[in-house]
């Protein structure tokens, strides 16, 4: 049996397409497919009428080091929390401009990428891309408000413990609005 031109397309198409869905060469295509997206998508915020208080920030996390925080220290402070893993593409996508963002925000707002993976996984991969952002892991319950099923979500917080951005997905985090809000509710 001769194959036809039609078929050896359609055969190098399913070939692709196995390559992306279920090989390392995959998650990178999906990396980039959601960079692409991010690129395009800045976190809006949630509705006054529609935001949720966090009433309880008791929140037990441990970083890299071992040290013990709660987020209740940070009570009336301005938030970000990002919770992600290594393995997750849209999570990886947007951590660039999370690096960024930190890089210019750090000393004034908190920053909490807490990571939903093992801790050897996130340590090579943050000394692999040379991030240095403020890793934890959770030690505790994770207050209702901050629940989520699905990752990326993230979280900016404002002083009063108000959620104003609740975002699942990639964003571009690196936005001129994001920095505008940021911006906003540091000088509340």
């Amino acid at each position: 049996m001769k194959l036809t031109k039609e078929q050896i397309g359609n055969g190098i198409w399913i070939l692709a397409i196995l390559l992306i869905l279920f090989t390392p060469l995959g998650f990178y295509a999906r990396v980039w497919v959601n960079k692409v997206v991010a690129t395009v998508i800045s976190p809006s915020t949630v509705d006054e009428n529609e935001r949720a208080t966090l009433t309880d920030y008791n929140w037990s996390l441990v970083d890299l080091e071992g040290k013990s925080i709660n987020l209740q220290s940070k009570k009336g402070e301005v938030v970000l929390v990002n919770v992600w893993a290594t393995w997750c593409p849209p999570c990886v996508a947007e951590l660039p401009g999370f690096i960024e963002l930190y890089s210019d925000y750090k000393d004034k707002v908190t920053f909490a990428f807490v990571a939903n993976d093992e801790k050897e996984k996130v340590i090579t991969f943050l000394e692999k891309k040379g991030y240095q952002i403020p890793v934890y892991f959770q030690a505790s319950a994770t207050p209702t408000e901050l629940e989520s099923g699905s990752i990326p979500v993230t979280y900016i917080i404002d002083k009063e413990g108000k959620i104003v951005v609740n975002k699942t997905g990639a964003a571009n985090w690196n936005s001129e609005s994001t920095r505008n809000l940021l911006d906003g509710l540091l000088s509340e």
